[in-house]
């Protein structure tokens, strides 16, 4: 499911203080025109909206200004220090991107063998930066830990990717393994 997003122009010298007052949170969108970057505000009930949604930092998101309509990553968020209210959204264009680099969060399914016998499921990573084409990015990275027994793990080089997706990091790094418990070792002992 794609996100639309409705962006409104930002008035020449207007303060972002004042825009939050009025019920608006400053935005800006980079990568439509090479450096060149375009400063709008949009609704606040739409960005609480945006917010809501999940795996939202590798969801393409459809932002639509009063000059320029495409195809946008968020990639920052900023908030409030203690009321963590947002007070500024950073978009990138991915229109004239052949490949993007996002974080996609891994999804474990399963229940590894060795946790029945009574070992501990230990995620060492949760999510990987891959490189791909903007309209190919996978919501999650689906991780089969069935098979894993005590003393087992898998490695990135394990994992089924679709085509077109390169992972940046290792293939020999590990991403979950079983443990054994402290209380089967003492049992053992």
């Amino acid at each position: 499911m794609e996100l639309t997003v409705e962006g409104q122009a930002r008035p020449e010298g207007r303060k972002p203080r004042a825009l939050r007052r009025d019920g608006l949170v400053p935005a800006v969108l980079y990568g439509h025109k090479g450096t060149e970057s375009v400063a709008f505000m949009i609704d606040c009930k739409s960005v609480e909206t945006l917010l809501k949604q999940p795996s939202l930092g590798n969801r393409l998101i459809s932002l639509s200004l009063p000059d320029w309509n495409g195809k946008t990553l968020l990639r920052e968020v900023q908030t409030h220090p203690w009321k963590n209210d947002p007070h500024h959204l950073s978009f990138f264009s991915v229109e004239n991107q052949k490949k993007v680099e996002v974080e996609v969060p891994l999804r474990f399914v399963g229940t590894a063998v060795g946790v029945t016998k009574g070992g501990i499921l230990e995620a060492l990573l949760t999510s990987l930066k891959i490189i791909c084409k903007p309209d190919a990015i996978p919501e999650s990275i689906e991780v089969d830990v069935a098979g894993l027994d005590v003393g087992q793990g898998l490695q990135v080089s394990d994992l089924h990717l679709p085509d077109g997706i390169q992972i940046l990091i290792s293939p020999s790094q590990l991403i979950v393994g079983v443990q054994e418990s402290r209380a089967t070792r003492t049992a053992r002992g």
